[in-house]
């Protein structure tokens, strides 16, 4: 527990001290932030607002995890999921910021990229980790479910890529996806002390320390943005969190406010091209609470506590499968 306790600690300090160092150069830089027209009005305002701020707790985690876990495979394969994940982030904010192309990268090449990064992840853990194909079943007791290799890849694979563009919509209002994040990773934490993996545990407080740490400046109003160089990283980190505590059955539960932010995209898009009717004011779900009227703490607090609810719910997930 002490090395979680200083992966976390010593993560968060370094997400904070390298916001004085970051910041001004984003701004000299003049890396500063698109905001889509079509988006909520008064989101306007934030535009030119430096991003790629997610350089701060990519760092962070990075150096903690390296200092304080072990370096095994596990610990390893989270990592090279924040790293493969954040490097393709920064692509797609460098064409956006640097290039000046608003739309970043196409989506097909972001996809490619995204299902190759997934298929290198699960290729190593299944033989190269022994991982194995199996899940744990949520609520099942001692209940798995055994998929075999290419059901597995193919399973794996959807369950990292939906999992990094869930992050990267849910990175819509100032420090919503940073708290929600961080909220998610300490429920790894138990999940893996829970499994013994006091390694995986390590980079899991690594990445809430990071979070926490990246909300001093990230909190609304926001000095900085994570940008798609952070959404995407913490996307992969929680995915290979997943995928070797053998729990991406569980990604849906403690990501609770992913998924209603990715379903309300979804059922927006299905509404409006089958009826000409749009189900909510507008699409992610929290900027619907935004067109009502909310506060922007208001609904960013909302969803944290959503976030504590869902990462409760599948600890004791794992505490029934366990």
């Amino acid at each position: 527990m002490e090395k979680v306790v200083s992966g976390l600690g010593i993560s968060l300090l370094i997400s904070i001290m390298l916001g004085p160092i970051l910041i001004p150069v984003l701004h000299k830089l003049k890396f500063g932030q698109y905001i889509r027209a079509e988006g909520p009005q008064k989101h306007l305002k934030k535009a030119g607002t430096p991003t790629m701020g997610g350089i701060m707790f990519l760092t962070a985690i990075g150096a903690a995890s390296l200092l304080i876990a072990d370096k095994t495979g596990d610990v390893l394969l989270v990592l090279a999921g924040l790293t493969l994940f954040g490097l393709l982030g920064f692509i797609d904010d460098y064409i956006k910021v640097v290039m000046r192309r608003n739309l970043g990268l196409r989506a097909r090449h972001k996809l490619v990229g995204q299902f190759f990064s997934a298929a290198l992840m699960l290729t190593v853990a299944v033989f190269v980790l022994n991982r194995g194909t199996d899940l744990i079943i949520p609520f099942g007791g001692q209940l798995r479910v055994d998929l075999g290799v290419p059901p597995y890849l193919l399973l794996g694979s959807l369950v990292i890529v939906a999992t990094t563009n869930a992050v990267n919509l849910t990175d819509g209002l100032d420090g919503l996806a940073a708290g929600v994040t961080a909220v998610a990773a300490v429920a790894y934490i138990i999940v893996a002390l829970m499994m013994g993996k006091t390694g995986v545990a390590v980079v899991a407080a690594a990445v809430a320390g990071g979070c926490i740490g990246f909300l001093r400046y990230n909190a609304h109003p926001a000095k900085v943005f994570m940008g798609d160089t952070g959404s995407l990283a913490l996307g992969g980190a929680l995915a290979g969190l997943a995928v070797v505590t053998k729990t991406e059955l569980f990604l849906p539960i403690i990501g609770i406010v992913y998924v209603l932010d990715t379903l309300s995209v979804i059922i927006q898009v299905i509404s409006f091209k089958t009826t000409g009717k749009r189900v909510f004011l507008m699409s992610p779900l929290h900027h619907h609470y935004e067109l009502k009227g909310w506060s922007e703490w208001k609904i960013v607090i909302f969803f944290w506590l959503l976030a504590v609810a869902g990462a409760v719910l599948g600890i004791l997930g794992m505490y029934e499968s366990g």
